[in-house]
């Protein structure tokens, strides 16, 4: 007979994210943050049908990113037509020896024009600069010691697009200003005409029109004008620069509008994972457009060795791992080189480029495939170099496309972990390839980076195995990959929730998203995320930023992002608008008094920001302190105490105001930081 008493048992407490967190973490992990009313659009579509959309970005509406987009119409340009409409430093000096001439167009002409003068202004002034610098010696002539590497580095920079100074400010005196009544003239033309006005001035005309603007006439100049035009202003003062800045802005445009988020945080993962640095030099910006454009995002959801193939016939990845100027010690070039050695009179003066690189060979075993573990050795790497040479690129300051040049190619057979290469040509680099994209080592080592980017800082060894049979099984399908990291339990573990700490990136975009900000000017990101040590494009080494927390939790890190969130939110960046107004309630009696409907406490204020901002909400000590830190800081802006409301006699203005701290300090919270 079963007795009536009932055992006591313990509730049973599932150890699985459940409902709306289960939505919240997916939307943490797959996205750069949820926007206000993601959280609902995934409940009423289904997760599951939500994921399955991400997967496949083609058919997501991207009306909206586009329109944005085309507000840089040069970041569609082959890299050869960067190079040749938006001339950088190397072209210049090209133009400027008369080795290539000058585009007849006036615009065209006009670019080039100012351009020379630039670089002929820095040159002077830099000649006389080491003039008036040099000491003396007993015998009247100067002894300066050599320049070196890191000096020739620096110098290398100053000329980068990047460099978002004036770099001739110094070339040449402080220039005589235009009459006001002479700016206002051109101002007061219509777009076209502005434009044609500002291309016809000689170089030292449109530099002296151009620093004796001010800012809010530097904005009425480019007013009304179409992206086109726009870009031909920026192109008559500095081309490189504009390439480099759009470069970036159209980047950080994805990250923070395009609806196929995990097309964006792929593509972000795999820029890191095959880093390219900004820097490298003069010609890295042109050939980073196409690079992610035409290498990585299309590539970001497919297979793995389509992937690690389009990147390994990338300009950008051949210049900046030196491949491109790598010769096989036995190639014909190598053995004309010798040649031309000996016929020199002093073999000692006679630069000839020449030799075995190493570096991409090597970055792409260590850090590209099978990991620094993999099983490959020094004499792999060796005979994975000579297998590569060839690759290079044609014409690097005009077309700067990929080719293979056999002349430069090791002759013969080789060997690679163990693995025989018959002598092809351009068809051994493509097994090598191959070879690599399958090995079980680099499933290990892409599905760890997956799970450690997606899951947690230490991913359980289980799921990775779990991934890594999904890569193999699939022949490198990342799509596929990703499904099997979406069902896992390891994923959905309640110990993840909220438990990665976001990288400056993440942080900032993920900002930008959950408050609506209205951005036209995407330069306060960039220079806040160089504030925070991670400028788009700007991990030099080819290990390119970490995402684990000790990397990005310090004192000072976390200062900069609480700056960061009280200046988005209290709308101190230049170009972004932030709104913390709620909408009118239609449902609102009409009768009831303006004076009760504006009057909302702090709590209830702080209650409203959170539930649009962090989706899930946060701690009751989180909502504590910053409520706390409202009133110490409203009581900084008032003489009179904080009162148990929002003071509803005042202007609305006084509310903005009162909203964008509570905002501030809700996306510098412990919770907001995490994904």
């Amino acid at each position: 007979m079963l007795s009536t008493r009932q055992s006591a048992r313990s509730e049973y407490k599932t150890q699985q994210l459940e409902g709306d967190r289960r939505i919240i973490h997916a939307l943490n992990r797959f996205t750069f943050g949820p926007r206000p009313g993601d959280l609902e659009t995934v409940r009423s579509m289904g997760l599951e049908k939500w994921f399955d959309q991400q997967l496949h970005p083609a058919a997501i509406d991207a009306s909206d990113l586009n329109s944005r987009l085309a507000q840089y119409p040069a970041m569609q340009w082959t890299t050869a037509q960067l190079l040749y409409y938006l001339p950088g430093n190397a072209m210049i000096r090209q133009a400027s020896k008369g080795r290539m001439d000058i585009p007849p167009d006036p615009v065209m002409h006009a670019i080039y024009e100012n351009q020379i003068a630039r670089v002929q202004q820095r040159k002077e002034s830099k000649a006389n600069k080491g003039q008036s610098a040099q000491p003396q010696n007993d015998t009247g002539t100067s002894s300066s010691p050599p320049m070196s590497t890191a000096q020739e580095m620096a110098d290398n920079a100053s000329s980068m697009a990047a460099n978002t100074n004036d770099m001739n400010a110094a070339a040449s005196p402080a220039p005589q200003e235009f009459s006001q009544a002479a700016i206002e003239d051109i101002l007061a033309l219509d777009p076209q005409q502005r434009v044609v006005r500002v291309a016809d001035m000689q170089p030292d005309v449109f530099e002296n029109f151009i620093k004796s603007l001010r800012p809010l006439e530097r904005r009425a100049l480019v007013a009304n004008m179409n992206p086109g035009q726009k870009q031909t202003i920026a192109a008559l003062e500095n081309p490189e620069r504009l390439v480099a800045e759009e470069l970036i802005a159209t980047r950080l445009t994805r990250d923070i509008y395009s609806n196929a988020q995990l097309q964006e945080v792929m593509t972000d993962f795999w820029l890191n994972h095959f880093n390219v640095y900004l820097r490298k030099d003069a010609q890295m910006p042109y050939y980073l457009v196409s690079y992610e454009r035409d290498t990585v995002r299309p590539h970001a959801l497919g297979k793995f060795e389509g992937l690690l193939e389009a990147v390994a016939h990338s300009p950008a990845m051949l210049v900046y791992l030196d491949n491109a100027q790598s010769i096989g010690p036995d190639s014909m070039a190598a053995h004309r080189a010798e040649q031309v050695k000996a016929r020199a009179l002093d073999p000692q003066k006679k630069k000839v480029r020449e030799g075995l690189n190493e570096n991409y060979a090597r970055e792409l075993m260590e850090l590209h495939t099978v990991g620094v573990n993999g099983g490959y050795t020094q004499a792999d790497v060796v005979q994975a170099a000579r297998i590569l040479t060839g690759w290079t690129v044609d014409r690097p300051l005009y077309d700067a496309a990929y080719t293979f040049n056999p002349n430069r190619h090791e002759p013969g057979a080789k060997k690679v972990m163990n693995q025989k290469f018959k002598d092809g040509g351009e068809k051994e680099g493509r097994e090598l390839l191959h070879m690599l994209a399958t090995r079980p080592a680099t499933a290990q080592f892409i599905c760890r980076k997956l799970a450690l980017r997606f899951v947690s800082d230490d991913p359980p060894h289980a799921l990775v195995d779990r991934l890594g049979k999904t890569y193999l099984a699939s022949d490198g399908d990342i799509a596929a990959v990703l499904k099997t990291l979406f069902h896992s339990p390891e994923f959905w573990s309640t110990s993840t929730y909220r438990a990665k700490v976001k990288t400056p990136l993440e942080f900032v975009i993920s900002a930008a998203r959950a408050s609506g900000a209205s951005i036209d000017n995407l330069r306060p990101i960039e220079n806040n995320l160089r504030q925070m040590g991670m400028p788009t494009y700007g991990a030099i080494p080819p290990t390119g930023y970490k995402w684990d927390a000790a990397d990005w939790v310090s004192t000072g890190a976390l200062v900069d992002r609480m700056n960061f969130a009280l200046n988005l939110a209290g709308n101190r960046l230049p170009g972004i608008a932030v709104g913390w107004a709620p909408l009118p309630d239609l449902n609102a009696d009409p009768g009831e008094s303006s004076a009760v409907a504006a009057a909302p406490s702090p709590e209830s204020e702080e209650a409203r920001l959170e539930s649009l901002l962090i989706p899930g909400g946060v701690s009751d000590t989180t909502r504590t302190a910053a409520l706390q830190q409202f009133a110490a800081q409203s009581a900084q802006n008032s003489a009179a105490p904080v009162s148990a409301t929002l003071r509803p006699n005042r202007a609305l203005n006084a509310l903005e105001r009162e909203d964008q701290i509570l905002a501030g300090l809700l996306i510098g919270s412990p919770e907001f930081q995490r994904r």
